[in-house]
């Protein structure tokens, strides 16, 4: 309805190919990566892409189109779901913002996985010293040997006793 429009005349769609420019532009900037390095790795991500078509793409007058391949290879390489790839940014966060939650994300997924390995290394020693029962005083102290702090390996130990981390 010719009401419902706001002053420029287009209605703004909720999803378009202009959000995932936009978007392309604010998370390769929140990751400070140049052009030509989010153009590597979009390749690396299976397809072929330069800088020129990334800075097209982000202030191209006309702007450059975006085909569905080249959009999942962003969605991939930015680790973002296509849909929030394809999503307006979010109102009232700044770039600084969008960078600090970005780290965080970050350190969160990467303690996690430390965690699972921890988890499942633990379970091995455990397993290990319940099929070779002599071993468990000599993995012990490789323990502490090799974390050199008494307090930690000990809570390691706990851990290993205990048959996990978690």
């Amino acid at each position: 309805m010719a009401g419902d429009r706001p002053e420029g005349g287009e209605v703004p769609l909720l999803y378009s190919e202009g959000n995932v420019a936009a978007r392309v532009a604010l998370e390769r900037e929140v990751r400070r990566w140049s052009t030509t390095e989010l153009a590597e790795r979009v390749t690396r991500a299976g397809i072929k892409m330069n800088q020129t078509a990334v800075w097209r793409i982000e202030n191209g007058t006309p702007r450059r189109r975006i085909n569905l391949d080249e959009a999942l290879a962003f969605s991939r390489v930015f680790e973002l779901p296509l849909e929030e790839l394809m999503s307006p940014p979010l109102e009232g966060l700044d770039i600084a913002s969008r960078r600090l939650v970005q780290e965080a994300v970050e350190a969160f997924y990467e303690t996690r996985d430390a965690r699972d390995r921890l988890h499942h290394a633990v379970v091995a020693i455990a397993d290990h010293i319940k099929a070779h029962p002599d071993s468990s005083r000599a993995i012990h102290e490789q323990c502490l040997r090799l974390m050199g702090d008494e307090r930690d390996a000990r809570t390691l130990s706990n851990d290993i006793a205990d048959g996990g981390h978690y």
